[in-house]
């Protein structure tokens, strides 16, 4: 079996995505652990979008997280991440596109990008008009949603899925500007979350997350080597930050 290869940074929700499903699969990986935003030509080339993560599985390249962890699952379908019912599969796969899609926008374009990516990456000043609707708007009205949505215990459709990894995903990211869910106000989504990121797969990821958050990105890298991280030997990273149809996805 060939080493998987992943290009897409550990902070990115649609890259952590990834790295859980290929965790709960036992699958080998490698990692290059670059933000979209500062990527080279190479890149470009690899991700026409400029976004993250890429799969890179001998001669094929995929993007986009959704059709990547598709893809683990038909070829690698044990253990499923996708409940058998084709009902509740259908579910599943409405509650992963609503989460790379809405929660997506709320939590991290109107969020972590404003208050975490412009401040230093592109030394910009975050909106605060788009961070104050975030807060008090946007962010509730999707955690509104998502309560009628969660189970008491367990898992939504009984084992764990597609559907539990992308929610839990969003709100990891969303942590690292200091957002937190209101357990009195939304108690089965706090407890969700929660529940989900103190799994293993998670809590490995994290280790390496919590790190990087610490330094720059052009310090991460060198961090993440030190800490064991199973990175590739080559970088799509040019070192310069650039604007662009860049995003994670």
């Amino acid at each position: 079996m060939s080493t998987l290869t992943i290009v897409g940074n550990y902070i990115s929700p649609y890259v952590r995505k990834v790295l859980v499903c290929l965790e709960l699969k036992g699958l080998d990986y490698r990692i290059d652990p670059i933000t979209p935003f500062v990527g080279d030509d190479r890149f470009s080339a690899c991700s026409p979008l400029r976004r993250v993560p890429v799969l890179f599985d001998g001669d094929l390249v995929l993007n986009d997280s959704s059709v990547i962890c598709q893809y683990l699952e038909d070829k690698y379908p044990t253990p499923p991440l996708y409940p058998n019912d084709i009902a509740h599969r259908a579910k599943a796969r409405w509650i992963e596109e609503y989460c790379d899609t809405h929660l997506a926008n709320v939590l991290i374009w109107h969020l972590f990008y404003q208050k975490a990516i412009k401040r230093h990456v592109f030394h910009e000043q975050s909106d605060d008009a788009v961070v104050m609707r975030a807060h008090e708007v946007e962010i509730p009205a999707a955690l509104d949603y998502l309560e009628t949505q969660m189970p008491a215990d367990g898992f939504m459709f009984g084992a764990l899925s597609i559907a539990d990894i992308s929610v839990a995903t969003y709100f990891r990211t969303a942590s690292f500007v200091r957002y937190t869910i209101d357990p009195e106000r939304w108690p089965r989504v706090a407890a969700f979350v929660a529940r989900v990121l103190a799994l293993e797969p998670f809590q490995r990821l994290a280790r390496y997350e919590d790190a990087m958050l610490r330094l720059p990105i052009g310090e991460q890298r060198e961090l993440l080597a030190g800490m064991g991280a199973p990175l590739t030997e080559e970088s799509y990273a040019s070192g310069v930050a650039r604007h662009g149809v860049g995003r994670w996805d």
